[in-house]
């Protein structure tokens, strides 16, 4: 049914859940996984601050925080899929908005599958910067798993 399932993570609870699905879903159909992490300084900020105070909000992280909090993601669901006993294939890190990246990579490799959390940031922050499920539900060139 899925031979490429591309999952976005972004370290957060729904996230992780989405990739659990997808790990489950990716041994039952033998598909291949992909990973794609779109950082973005405001939601690295909002991740990172939003709860621990004011100003980390509005303090935007520099580039070599943004890098380094991306791979500890990629790594941490890296950790996830092969416990689960499934392998990545491919782990896809970009910048740019997470929706229409999101998008963007599962046209070109051709996924057949997109899962995501229902929702990463958090009620404030998605209402801030908006739901990247949601675009990416209304958008995907394939189906969508959208995980609570």
């Amino acid at each position: 049914m899925f031979s490429k399932i591309l999952i976005g993570v972004d370290g957060s609870d729904p996230a992780l859940h989405a990739l659990k699905a997808a790990c489950e879903l990716a041994r039952m159909c033998d598909a291949a996984i992909y990973l794609a992490h779109i950082p973005h300084p405001e939601t690295v900020a909002f991740a990172t601050g939003a709860v621990a105070g004011y100003h980390m909000v509005t303090t935007m992280p520099d580039e070599k925080t943004v890098q380094a909090a991306a791979d500890k993601i990629i790594a941490a669901a890296t950790d996830v899929v092969t416990q689960a006993g499934c392998t990545v294939a491919d782990s896809i890190t970009e910048r740019g908005d997470p929706g229409d990246k999101v998008l963007e990579i599962a046209a070109r490799i051709d996924a057949d599958l997109i899962v995501t959390g229902r929702r990463g940031l958090g009620n404030i922050a998605g209402l801030i910067l908006g739901s990247t499920s949601q675009r990416i539900t209304h958008h995907a060139p394939c189906a969508v798993l959208s995980v609570p």
